[in-house]
């Protein structure tokens, strides 16, 4: 049995709605930041909903490790990739493999998205492999 101080420890994997992601992306318009990011312990998963104000930019960046899928919640944008520019909006999901080069642009009412990875470790603390 856990102590007062210690949180139960819930073994059951219970589905459940996290949010309305609709909802936050309709608030009103603000700076470009994440609204809202999967934080539940024990999780295999990264999700962020992320809104970009009207004609906000994300820099040309590659993920080198992770797969991404991006879904378009709101507003519409554009992907820029070296095949050439993907026009986004409402609904569309977009896979993006590892090692894809990329950079987004809103449009002029903006871009709400989701974005979902494999979770990345945490930072050990220890000895490197092969160190002394």
């Amino acid at each position: 049995m856990a102590s007062p101080s210690e949180p139960p420890q819930d073994t059951a994997a219970v589905a459940r709605v996290l949010c309305d992601v609709r909802a936050l992306a309709g608030e009103p318009p603000a700076p470009a930041h994440v609204l809202w990011k999967l934080a539940e312990p024990g999780r295999q998963l990264d999700a962020n909903l992320v809104r970009l104000p009207a004609d906000a930019r994300v820099d040309t960046h590659a993920e080198p490790d992770l797969d991404v899928l991006l879904l378009v919640v709101t507003g519409t944008g554009v992907m820029d990739t070296p095949d050439g520019p993907l026009p986004l909006a409402e609904g569309a999901l977009v896979w993006l493999p590892h090692g894809s080069v990329r950079s987004l642009a809103a449009g002029p009412e903006g871009l709400a998205y989701v974005t979902v990875h494999r979770r990345r470790p945490g930072m050990r603390i220890g000895r490197r492999p092969g160190g002394g």
